[in-house]
């Protein structure tokens, strides 16, 4: 399934992408007025293989969680049931991703993938609601300060597991994925591959996370450190990467991503967990770039390192740093926006206002 999800990324069409350049010169707007939104647009068509594109709607967001065996090394103090309790949080509807899910009109879909400790039995129980898809690899990665997070095989299945799903949402009908997380500790391992994928020290990869003291914080920049040093990471063998010092939840967005991408459907990112497995994306189909747009510039430092890496510009910053999903959904409107002017603003010969 990866092999084959891989090979059906292609590159942006340059003739729907040029037609959409052409169509934003004739809209009733001075040229570049838009801003963001008309490139946006542009690749957007490009993406779609035509020009205006689909508007990306419904939007699916995707929330993938997993547990952290480098939790022991204090990274966070926040205890590591928690992931647990936040799905059981998701399926009822009442975490902050629900209301901006709400409020877009997205649906929300939980996958465990690899959750340390016990979940809900019925799921979420409205069967209009958030749902569960229990698709957990092992429960929690191994330490890696100590050995390599994953096997191999554990990653292949964590990133096919996000192929899947993706596949599922755009089947059902979704015409933007949305990238979601939940895993305490997972900033750590997104600070190790930001840093493993991008090159960037260790110090400028990692974040606060959760809001940690200087104290845990100087640990976590020593874990992340430490990781590297460990390990022999190839940027160019993108599992090896995410075997070694990634979590289930990075694997599996991957997947998301990855499977977004061959399907030409646009796949919106979050914060810095997103961004930590779209370099592994990028790594696995650098052409997979083309269905990526930076919901938002999260507060993490790795997630700015991360997307210059990529080249994605975000469109909003505004100091967040929940995941979730959360971000990614209030740039969504920005999103329809850029798509919606190509569909419906009116030429100058329509028009018939006169062009300078």
């Amino acid at each position: 399934m990866l092999e084959s999800t891989v090979a059906a990324i292609r590159p942006l069409d340059e003739a729907a992408m040029a037609a959409a350049r052409e169509l934003q010169g004739r809209l009733t707007k001075p040229a570049g007025s838009l801003g963001a939104l008309e490139p946006l647009s542009v690749r957007l068509a490009g993406l779609a293989g035509g020009c205006p594109p689909p508007l990306p709607e419904p939007a699916a967001v995707a929330i993938f969680a997993g547990d952290h065996g480098v939790h022991a090394q204090g990274v966070t103090p926040w205890p590591q049931e928690v992931t647990a309790q936040m799905i059981g949080n998701f399926l009822a509807g009442g975490a902050v991703v629900n209301a901006f899910a709400r409020q877009a009109g997205a649906s929300v879909t939980v996958v465990d993938v690899g959750v340390a400790t016990p979940l809900p039995a019925d799921g979420g129980g409205d069967p209009a609601g958030p749902r569960l898809v229990r698709a957990n690899v092992r429960t929690g990665t191994r330490d890696l300060t100590v050995t390599a997070a994953l096997t191999r095989d554990e990653a292949r299945t964590a990133v096919q597991t996000g192929i899947r799903v993706a596949g599922e949402l755009v089947d059902g009908g979704a015409g933007i994925l949305i990238t979601g997380d939940m895993g305490i500790g997972n900033t750590t391992p997104a600070a190790a591959l930001i840093a493993a994928f991008t090159g960037v020290d260790p110090a400028e990869a990692t974040g606060r996370g959760t809001g940690v003291d200087d104290e845990t914080y100087a640990r976590k920049v020593d874990v992340v450190r430490a990781a590297l040093n460990r390990h022999t990471l190839d940027p160019a063998d993108p599992l090896g990467v995410l075997a070694a010092v990634g979590g289930l939840e990075h694997a599996a967005l991957c997947g998301l991503i990855l499977g977004a991408a061959a399907r030409r459907v646009p796949v919106l990112l979050d914060g810095v967990i997103a961004v930590s497995a779209a370099l592994a994306a990028a790594a696995f189909a650098p052409d997979a770039v083309g269905a990526m747009v930076a919901g938002h510039r999260s507060a993490e430092p790795g997630a700015t390192a991360a997307l210059r890496h990529l080249g994605l510009d975000p469109l909003i910053d505004l100091g967040l740093r929940l995941g979730e999903g959360t971000g990614a959904l209030l740039a969504l409107p920005v999103v329809t926006g850029a798509v919606r002017v190509l569909h419906e603003v009116a030429t100058f010969d329509a028009a018939g206002v006169a062009e300078k």
